[in-house]
């Protein structure tokens, strides 16, 4: 017995095998886009935020600072900075002042948007948005923990191999929400873009640091080519 696909869900049979008819979205499918971006995560409670943080705003675009403030201040700025600008850097490096308000700001958006999303996309009648917002709340609370996670590895375990995979990482997960987004909330989808724009100067600068201290931060090397100098 066969099912008849509604025309605007044609889209989802593309996965379908010969001979299998199926429904990946129920009831209604709103865009054509949906059907593949629902099927790429997996909505992980355990690994989400609640949607409590999401509900409001101000405990949205304040979250993800108060997090990276926390991180900043626990990674010891003074040392920090010390470890900054002990190293070789590459061309176009920033001074070590201006991270600290890029990151709140870029923070605050990321926040935002977020609230956004969940605001349009788990109120909407539509099964597959609101799947596919909780499949996107997931990958960003992933991507908050794995961007909080760069300074402790860069410089407070000194390891630029591991934390620039980190970045490549972001910029994945992110050019994914990005595109994601912008099928539920536009607004929110180019909100992302200039967190995408800053990680992928935040690699350069990542892979551009490890490269010219040949992968190693440890204190003894940065003095033995102090000595060097």
């Amino acid at each position: 017995m066969s099912v008849t696909t509604p025309a605007a869900c044609k889209s989802a049979d593309i996965f379908k095998p010969r001979g299998v008819t199926f429904s990946l979205l129920r009831p209604a499918c709103p865009s054509n886009r949906q059907p593949s971006i629902a099927i790429m995560t997996t909505y992980i409670p355990s690994l989400t935020l609640p949607t409590s943080a999401f509900q409001h705003s101000a405990t949205s675009v304040l979250l993800p600072i108060a997090l990276g403030t926390a991180i900043g201040y626990g990674t010891k700025p003074d040392k920090t900075v010390k470890t900054y600008l002990d190293l070789k850097q590459p061309p176009l490096h920033p001074p070590p002042w201006l991270f600290g308000p890029v990151w709140t700001v870029l923070y605050g958006v990321m926040g935002y948007a977020a609230h956004r999303v969940a605001s349009a996309g788990l109120l909407s009648l539509s099964p597959a948005t609101v799947a596919t917002t909780q499949h996107s709340l997931t990958v960003y609370t992933i991507q908050l923990g794995l961007n909080l996670a760069w300074m402790p590895l860069f410089f407070g375990a000194r390891r630029p191999i591991e934390a620039t995979a980190d970045l490549v990482a972001l910029l994945g997960l992110n050019g994914w929400l990005a595109y994601t987004w912008s099928a539920i909330d536009e607004t929110a989808g180019w909100l992302q873009l200039p967190y995408l724009g800053w990680l992928a100067f935040a690699t350069y600068l990542s892979a551009g640091a490890g490269y010219l201290n040949d992968w190693d931060m440890s204190d003894s090397a940065l003095e033995a080519r102090k000595k060097v100098q």
